[in-house]
């Protein structure tokens, strides 16, 4: 068996290399001619999967390591008869961890207390409803909208975008790319959404960047300078709008689910589609394609007030300042879509907050239940 696999997936050799031979591309630049004589094609996001590519060629598997969908052309796969395995939620735990250190960052730049915070959370899918179960064992105030899932399982527990624009101090978008239909989320946030948004309110796109109009937040931010926004997701990537850029409060280039945690979940939830579409036993786990972290532990020694132990834990772990301060060189340096770009390829190694065990002292006892809603290990 050939597959061609991009070079982004981690453990591409010990989750692929025992199916035949691996042939390693970067995504962006994988070709139908690449797929001429392949069986198989394993993805992350950044290469779109459809007709033009895969016609002449003779791939009967698609996986993509990536919990989004819609660089796929499903419906071209079906009619072919091709199979195909995404990996949903495999990293839905690293996005909740870039939320947090997001939102922890702004609270001490802004001078806000996140506890103190009402969240509206768009989108209640794997990410979303972790992001949720997180803020309300912390303790915030959350609410929740996904029309889909209310009509499904009622309206209990949900509410109105509406609603969450009129309540809601944060609202974070988790929401996959719907372009039609009753519950489209294409421009889900537009321009009349955006007006609406109360001055003070902080925007979090961690979900897909067509959800949200970006001219119109672009207009928004630049008129009045009275939101905030967190955008990891974009319009037009990595060819985004340098000017949105400019005015987001953090910016990064697509980045919320890179923990290497959250790629080997991936990577290994293919190996396993995989070997089930060919009909062989998988035995490879996590631990074996998963290194120790750098930072195993730390102690802390006494009690300090629980959001500076939640940005002292969260910083050990991830830094979402430094991704911001990454893009915005990398795009002087190279030019926005280049700069995008040499930023996901050039990843440097995170690992998700669960990875770090915190051992308390004395009165630091009294931080396990923050730290532990927040989802580091305590001791």
């Amino acid at each position: 068996m050939k597959l061609v696999v991009d070079a982004n997936i981690p453990a591409a050799d010990a989750c692929f290399g025992g199916f035949g031979e691996v042939i390693k591309r970067p995504g962006r630049e994988i070709s139908a001619e690449h797929l001429r004589d392949a069986d198989a094609l394993i993805t992350r996001s950044v290469t779109p999967v459809n007709a033009s590519l895969l016609a002449e060629s003779a791939v009967r598997f698609v996986g993509t390591c990536t919990i989004g969908i819609d660089h796929v052309d499903t419906h071209y796969l079906a009619e072919h008869d091709i199979a195909f395995a995404s990996a949903p939620g495999c990293n839905a735990e690293a996005v909740v961890d870039y939320v947090l250190a997001s939102l922890l960052t702004l609270a001490e730049r802004q001078g806000w207390r996140l506890l103190d915070r009402c969240v509206g959370i768009v989108g209640v899918g794997n990410v979303g409803s972790r992001l949720q179960a997180r803020l309300q064992t912390l303790g915030l105030d959350v609410l929740a909208c996904d029309p889909p899932r209310a009509e499904r399982e009622g309206e209990s527990g949900f509410t109105s975008l509406e609603t969450l624009i009129e309540r809601c101090d944060v609202l974070c978008l988790h929401t996959p790319l719907v372009s039609t239909g009753p519950h489209a989320t294409q421009h889900l946030l537009d321009a009349e959404r955006i007006n609406e948004l109360a001055p003070g309110t902080v925007v979090l796109n961690a979900g897909r960047g067509d959800c949200i109009d970006g001219l119109a937040l672009r207009s928004r931010l630049a008129g009045q300078n009275d939101l905030t926004a967190v955008l990891d997701v974009w319009e037009n990537e990595p060819a985004i709008d340098a000017a949105l850029h400019d005015l987001a409060t953090l910016a990064t280039p697509h980045i919320a689910g890179y923990s290497l945690d959250g790629k080997l979940r991936g990577s290994l939830m293919i190996h396993q589609a995989l070997a089930a579409h060919v009909n062989e036993t998988s035995e490879l786990s996590l631990n074996a394609i998963c290194p120790s972290p750098a930072l195993a532990s730390m102690t802390l020694q006494q009690a300090l007030p629980s959001e500076d132990a939640l940005r002292l834990c969260a910083r050990a772990v991830y830094d979402v300042r430094r991704d911001h301060e990454r893009l915005t060189r990398e795009a002087y340096a190279l030019g926005v879509a280049k700069g995008f770009d040499a930023c996901r390829v050039n990843y440097p190694l995170r690992r998700e907050f669960s990875t770090l065990s915190v051992r308390l002292k004395g009165d630091a006892h009294t931080l396990a239940p923050v730290l532990s809603a927040a989802g580091f290990r305590v001791e």
